[in-house]
């Protein structure tokens, strides 16, 4: 069994996650619970279960709203590069959301997101300059709008990411480690260019894998 702790700080706010995972031959079984699950004693609070066959599908149970999320993967080939194809459902609100993306090679990919029958679609394209260095210019089809962002990584394990909204005009900075002997931590900072009275926005969050 593997268990994942993650811990996040946001807007004087904390919360803490722990999911525990465990592997039946080629699928695996996930529950996640929140400090909501188990305050004042134990309930159904932020509980959620998930079935997953990795590369395949996933299907997640919000346990107290009762409400399932389907998601499909599949990847076929496209003059002869790889088409990843992602199928996601929401019962709830019934909301269908379909993700694809084309590799041309290690440097180069195209990809879309679009909620079914919104007309909501967004096109990315990325690109890593010499393995180190990743552009992602991302417009959004329904706003006519433009989002950026460059990231770059630094000290092996660590990566800064800047991110910059047109539409909103929302200014991003991010720092984050993924390390398999240290944990893994991200902080990020976000400032609305457009009204400066509103103070910036500081997330942390922090997270380690154990095996039990």
């Amino acid at each position: 069994m593997k268990a994942s702790l993650k811990g996040r700080y946001h807007d004087d706010k904390s919360t803490a996650v722990a999911t525990f995972s465990f592997n039946a031959a080629d699928v695996k079984l996930r529950a996640s619970v929140t400090d909501a699950t188990v305050a004042n004693g134990p309930n159904l609070n932020d509980l959620a279960l998930a079935f997953e066959k990795p590369g395949f599908f996933i299907i997640d149970y919000d346990v107290p709203k009762r409400d399932f999320r389907f998601q499909f993967m599949n990847s076929v080939r496209v003059a002869n590069k790889p088409l990843n194809l992602t199928y996601i459902h929401h019962r709830g609100d019934n909301r269908t959301i379909l993700d694809g993306n084309l590799v041309f090679d290690s440097a180069n990919k195209v990809s879309a997101n679009c909620v079914l029958g919104t007309g909501n679609c967004k096109l990315k394209y990325t690109y890593v300059h010499q393995g180190l260095t990743t552009f992602e210019p991302c417009y959004d089809l329904a706003k006519n709008y433009w989002d950026f962002a460059v990231s770059h990584k630094v000290y092996g394990d660590d990566v800064l990411r800047g991110t910059y909204q047109t539409s909103s005009k929302a200014l991003g900075l991010e720092w984050s480690r993924n390390s398999k002997f240290n944990g893994s931590f991200k902080i990020s900072a976000s400032v609305d260019l457009a009204d400066r009275s509103i103070p910036p926005k500081l997330t942390a969050e922090t997270s380690w894998d154990l095996e039990i």
